[in-house]
């Protein structure tokens, strides 16, 4: 899945001449500052990275214990300390090892809810030397045997429902299966996964010591360096079939280096120290983000392992009862995708609620209308909107645009933290000059290693540590990137982003179907939804709910199309054979779908 994560955060305005991008990259990467970087070699390619950066996700959950008994994840009434997480999530790493047989390279999946397991058994696979493969919980079971069976996977930890969505084909993957939250009895051939790693969270009144009753077991021996595999989060393809994006230790425990360059770089442009901005301060983020993205597991599951914050999980989305959490737990940060961040904001419940705690609003995977830039504004009128952009395959982190640098340029995605590189080039590659349109590559120590088992699809998109983006951006002079258009035929909705082909692959299948478009349909909550334009064949009858109830087996619900039109003349096409998306949009989305 390709994330575009935006963040936003609060910062001062300007009150003083502002320092220039080149001057703050200079002065927070010099020798002795907590950002300084040093040079890699990495797939044959010398690279700037972080040199105080962890190295892997071993050297994350070891840091993390040091923030000892003060909260990492709450969920409900479950409460769970850095201390038990870090006990909990090296029982599991035991367990893999000793009872299951993981050896490094091997790969571990996830299919479940944002629950406190999934990073126990994020963090428990990680040290264990296997390579995490977390799964959307939203897929179908088609879609999750496809995960399973592509990456190759041994071991499953999946929540009660995705359990019990693949019970009919697990036997014949060879996958054993561990369950947690199971309601009840575990399904047969399953274990439950709270005996892997040493029981359940403790609520508030069952609270333990640090690290709980379980022993302080150490974590296994298996070496682990910065250029080991570590990931495969699935992005989907243009094909129709998702493509594992593998990444490496160094990555993911790069990101929030990263991150938290970006987010000072304003700050000191605007006058700020390094010091006073790196200042220990309570952060409390409200998750409203799924873990299997990037930004859910690289921005916030990662960096507040690292940095000591405390994520306040939820079972599904609800506007009240995020207001709720925000009041209960002193929530520092929330926000998810735009549909989210609006939808707090607007809530007639608003007022309420004691939001005093916020600092920052952070929201991702899909472009920020004016209006929620507004609204931010008129709700928390001490905050200073901002966004960034990046995605699965730069492992979240790429840019940044935050205080004075978006009070500047609100409509770029900022500059490249200073471990990137960003060009713009044209259909033959050549270097454009700022101001010109072409597709965006990304070098640096986050672009990933390729995609899994797709030698193909990596030679087209990685070469001499440059990805291709597939967006079409713009450079102004001072290096801020200027996101113009997907290249890719991709829509967003709610954050999710849908590839058209494999919607499109999927409405095929069904017997009355001549020919199909797919195009994403502006929505003002979730930015876009899904529309379908359907030829269909001669004499064959077909409806909107029939299609729909057709794809829901096959795909997964968010894919399934909202709006459907069907035409009796040809879809119209170039002569290349090629769809002309935009002549259907012009056409279709000024008349009323089917549905």
């Amino acid at each position: 899945m390709q994330d575009r994560d935006v963040q936003h955060r609060d910062e001062e305005g300007p009150g003083r001449p502002l320092a220039s991008i080149a001057e703050v990259r200079a002065a927070m990467t010099a020798p002795g500052q907590p950002f300084e970087m040093a040079e890699a070699r990495i797939r044959g390619v010398r690279t700037r990275v972080w040199k105080n950066a962890p190295h892997t996700l071993r050297d994350v959950l070891e840091l993390s214990r040091l923030h000892g008994d003060k909260d990492f994840l709450v969920y409900g009434d479950d409460r769970l300390t850095f201390a038990e997480h870090h006990a909990r999530a090296a029982a599991f790493a035991r367990a893999l090892v000793d009872r299951y047989g993981i050896a490094k390279g091997d790969r571990v999946a996830i299919a479940m809810r944002n629950y406190p397991e999934w990073s126990v058994a994020f963090f428990g696979a990680a040290v264990a030397g296997a390579v995490v493969v977390p799964l959307n919980a939203w897929w179908s079971a088609a879609e999750l045997e496809y995960g399973l069976a592509d990456s190759g996977a041994r071991v499953l930890v999946a929540d009660a429902g995705r359990a019990e969505r693949l019970a009919g084909v697990l036997p014949g993957l060879g996958v054993a299966c561990l369950v947690a939250r199971a309601d009840g009895a575990v399904p047969a051939g399953a274990e439950a996964f709270e005996d892997a790693a040493g029981g359940p969270p403790a609520a508030p009144s069952e609270a333990s010591p640090p690290g709980g009753a379980l022993p302080d077991m150490p974590l296994p021996d298996v070496p682990l360096g910065p250029e080991d595999e570590a990931t495969i989060f699935y992005t989907s393809g243009t094909t129709g079939r998702p493509k594992g994006a593998l990444g490496t230790h160094r990555n993911i425990a790069g990101n929030p280096v990263s991150l938290a360059y970006g987010i000072m770089s304003a700050g000191v442009r605007a006058g700020r120290t390094v010091e006073e901005l790196a200042a220990p301060q309570p952060r409390v983020t409200l998750l409203s983000v799924p873990f299997f993205h990037a930004t859910g597991c690289h921005s916030v599951l990662v960096s507040s392992a690292l940095q000591g914050g405390t994520v306040v999980l939820m079972y599904k989305w609800d506007v009240r009862r995020a207001l709720e959490l925000i009041e209960r737990e002193r929530v520092t940060g929330f926000g998810g995708v735009p549909t989210m961040a609006w939808q707090v904001l607007t809530s007639p419940d608003f007022a309420e609620f004691d939001t005093s705690s916020l600092t920052g609003v952070s929201y991702g995977g899909a472009p920020a209308a004016p209006a929620l830039v507004d609204k931010i504004r008129e709700r928390l009128p001490e905050r200073m909107p901002g966004n960034g952009y990046g995605l699965t395959e730069t492992s979240s982190v790429t840019t940044y645009n935050g205080g004075v640098n978006y009070l500047e340029r609100p409509d770029s995605v900022g500059p490249p933290v200073a471990v990137c590189d960003v060009r713009v080039v044209g259909p033959a590659g050549e270097e454009l000059p700022a101001g010109e349109v072409g597709e965006l590559l990304i070098k640096g120590p986050n672009v990933i290693k390729g995609y899994w088992n797709r030698p193909e699809a990596t030679a087209a998109a990685f070469a001499d540590g440059w990805f291709h983006s597939g967006d079409l951006a713009r450079l102004d002079d001072d290096g801020f990137v200027y996101i113009v258009d997907r290249a890719k035929d991709m829509l967003i909705r709610g954050g999710e982003n849908i590839y058209c082909a494999e919607v499109e692959a999927a409405l095929y299948e069904h017997p009355a179907v001549a020919d199909c478009a797919v195009i994403g349909v502006p929505h003002q909550v979730l930015g876009e939804e899904v529309g379908a334009v359907v030829v269909p064949r001669p004499g064959a009858a077909v409806s909107a709910s029939g299609l729909r109830e057709f794809l829901g087996g096959r795909i997964a619900a968010f894919k399934v199309p909202a709006h459907v039109w069907f035409r009796e003349q040809g879809l119209p096409r170039n002569p290349g054979g090629k769809i002309l998306k935009t002549r259907l949009r012009e056409e279709l989305l000024g008349r009323p779908p089917v549905s």
